[in-house]
């Protein structure tokens, strides 16, 4: 997933307006224009579509984090430079301060049968030897999940019987 459709995903589940991606960017302490946050959220085809950093994602990820759980005293953190599927899903939990039991549920929601053991290993550190990498599939079905659970306008997918989603 490109750091542009995780923006576009988490607008998304959470009904954010222009005006709002602003102020998160700004709870984070950057300036972003509306016309910066209108071609970031444009589609992959479209020739006006401006690549959206890790730096600048980082930023609106921390922003979201001092939003939903409010700015902690000190120092603000610094925005990672390099992003990936494990730190993004990591600053998702922590800015919604959800449990083990919430995620899978969340996941759930998407159709994704995911344990708690699998759940770990996705937010262990890079060197313990039970760490794994958080693919696509994954973060775009906790996104969805999400969109499921905080937005009203949108139907749930039928259940399947069958887990969907297997390490390799």
């Amino acid at each position: 997933m490109t750091n542009n459709d995780i923006l576009r995903r988490i607008r998304y589940a959470f009904d954010f307006s222009d005006s709002k991606m602003i102020a998160l960017f700004a709870l984070a302490d950057s300036e972003v224009t509306r016309e910066q946050v209108s071609a970031w959220l444009k589609k992959d085809d479209d020739p006006a579509l401006q690549e959206l950093g890790a730096c600048e994602l980082a930023t609106f990820l921390n922003g979201l984090i001092n939003d939903k759980r409010g700015k902690r005293e000190g120092s603000q953190p610094e925005p990672e430079k390099c992003l990936n599927n494990n730190i993004v899903f990591r600053k998702l939990r922590i800015a919604l301060n959800l449990k083990d039991d919430d995620v899978v549920n969340v996941l759930s929601l998407a159709n994704l049968r995911f344990s708690k053991h699998e759940l770990s290993a996705l937010f262990r550190k890079p060197e313990h030897k039970h760490y794994r990498m958080c693919k696509d599939q994954v973060l775009r079905n906790f996104l969805s999940g999400l969109a499921l659970q905080y937005r009203t306008d949108i139907k749930p997918p039928k259940k399947l019987e069958k887990p969907v989603f297997k390490w390799e």
